[in-house]
């Protein structure tokens, strides 16, 4: 039932992704909660498994450390709180499955500092509630199970008379979607109709029968990682020279290191002509037929010093600009990451016990990371900070605010009360038609969200830019910063920065690189 659930949700991830609230393109709770119940599936489907104790237990200790997103955290505390009432259990009746669920949702909303009705917790909680209240008379599981189906199916459709956001964007909650279609998946093996994984889905992620992905599917078995140090050759041309040699390439540099990541049969080859151009270092080499590549491509972690110092950092970062300048700032483990892929509570934890410091400090630089590196937190002994930094901004501010001189307590103060002297402005474009905040939004516009709304929308990246910047602007207002992403160039940014200046006069303006995808741009109001 649980591998059944999860190969549900995973044929209706994308569904689930363009539920998204903002009509923008980086919707991903299905894409979150898919990737957290497959971790759960991994760790249920190990031999030792056979009894409701133990499966309840793997799935629980599987989505915890696999839990992405806010919504993967809250499905991870659902399934923890299940299988706590199921953990004496030898069988199930229908009063036994009413308890777990309802357990599930209390759990779960305990987890949550401030629940929201209208979301995937009301979807829980009315189910679970609804489920205790028949299964004091309904006793046949099928019709049981068909009875709380249909309960969960209204609670979410009424979710968007719940959360005005919802009845505005004309959707349900896909937090709320995606645990439907988990308990589709489960009914379904439950009446002997088990759902597989759809053919056609990609990416490599999906859950099947089997636990493994088939070694075969594998086309290039060798995962290679080095960095270069090099004056002689171009990170673009480093690129050139090696790209026919796998696939998942990424290469990145500045004047004089190139970060080099390929999917190859010939790792030999690809080592051996970067070894032309300068010197290798930290160097890694896996084969994935063996143990298949984390989903996040995350930076070599640097060489930890013997002794323990005070402070180390882990910061979340989504393109290669930004994840330069995070460094610079002295950020010990950059995981790659944000809003289309959000790290998972594991991604943290091996960040965290990389790093040999007294405290560390998370920025997650994303409202859908914060749970996660807070889950982080409280399974590792270390003494870790959580920044609840929202936006890149938000991150770069905070750490402007540390003092390495302070203690831990005084830094945590400092750095909190930086973000809130920072606005954040984001210009994207809309994935689909609707009206949000009195303004009429057609696909493909470009939009400016402003503090977390969309305040702008038009068809001009340089007119929307300048209209959003107006808005955050105020008479306290002393830098604007511009992050220009991968879709733009130096010179589009220059272009801007010069009518921001003229426009005002008596602000510093700051143009950086920051290779993000989606975001045309990210702008910071100080």
């Amino acid at each position: 039932m649980i591998l059944s659930g999860a190969n549900n949700l995973q044929n209706h991830k994308e569904l689930v992704d363009k539920l998204n609230v903002f009509p923008v393109p980086d919707g991903d709770t299905g894409t979150n909660m898919s990737l957290t119940i497959q971790a759960a599936v991994k760790e249920v489907m190990k031999e030792s498994n056979d009894t409701i104790k133990e499966i309840g237990k793997a799935a629980s200790k599987g989505s915890l450390m696999g839990a992405r997103g806010n919504s993967g955290v809250i499905l991870s505390q659902l399934l923890r709180g299940f299988a706590k009432a199921i953990e004496d259990k030898e069988q199930l009746d229908t009063k036994d499955l009413a308890n777990a669920l309802k357990q599930g949702a209390d759990t779960a909303y305990k987890a949550v500092i401030k629940p929201i009705e209208g979301t995937i917790l009301t979807v829980a909680r009315e189910t679970g509630e609804f489920a205790v209240k028949i299964s004091q008379k309904e006793k046949e599981i099928k019709r049981f199970m068909e009875k709380v189906l249909e309960e969960s199916n209204r609670s979410l459709e009424n979710t968007p008379n719940l959360l005005k956001n919802l009845k505005e964007a004309g959707v349900v909650d896909s937090g709320g979607k995606g645990l439907v279609c988990l308990l589709e998946g489960a009914y379904k093996a439950f009446i002997g109709e088990f759902v597989d994984r759809n053919t056609e889905s990609n990416e490599g992620q999906e859950v099947s029968k089997n636990t493994e992905i088939a070694t075969e599917d594998i086309k290039f078995a060798y995962c290679t990682e080095f960095i270069l140090d090099t004056d002689k050759i171009s990170y673009s041309k480093m690129k050139d020279l090696i790209q026919d040699q796998g696939d998942s390439l990424i290469v990145v540099g500045d004047d004089s290191l190139i970060k080099v990541h390929i999917h190859t049969n010939n790792p030999g080859f690809v080592l051996q002509e970067a070894t032309k151009y300068g010197q290798l270092d930290k160097i890694k080499i896996e084969n994935m037929r063996i143990q298949h590549e984390n989903i996040v491509i995350k930076e070599d972690i640097k060489e930890e010093p013997k002794e323990m110092k005070e402070y180390g950092f882990i910061s979340i970062a989504m393109g290669s600009g930004i994840t330069s300048i995070f460094k610079d700032f002295g950020v010990d483990h950059v995981i790659e990451g944000g809003q289309t892929m959000n790290p998972s509570t594991e991604d943290f934890i091996q960040a965290i016990d990389n790093i040999n410091a007294k405290n560390i400090i998370i920025l997650p630089n994303n409202s859908n990371v914060i749970m996660a590196a807070n889950q982080a937190k409280e399974i590792s002994d270390k003494n870790i900070i959580v920044i609840p930094s929202k936006t890149t901004p938000q991150g770069f501010a905070a750490l402007l605010a540390f003092n390495p001189e302070a203690d831990a307590e005084s830094n945590q103060k400092a750095m909190k009360y930086a973000l809130e002297n920072v606005k954040t402005g984001q210009i994207t474009f809309a994935v689909r038609d609707t009206n949000m905040n009195d303004i009429d939004i057609k696909e493909g516009d470009i939009i400016g969200i402003g503090e977390g709304k969309i305040q702008e929308a038009g068809k001009n990246i340089k007119d929307v830019t300048l209209s959003l910047i107006d808005k955050l602007v105020d008479e306290d207002s002393e830098i604007i910063t511009l992050f220009y992403g991968e879709e733009l160039s130096q010179d589009d940014a220059n272009v801007l920065r010069e009518e921001i200046e003229e426009k005002y006069d008596d602000l510093d303006v700051e143009v950086y690189c920051g290779n993000q995808p989606l975001y045309y741009y990210i702008i910071s109001v100080e």
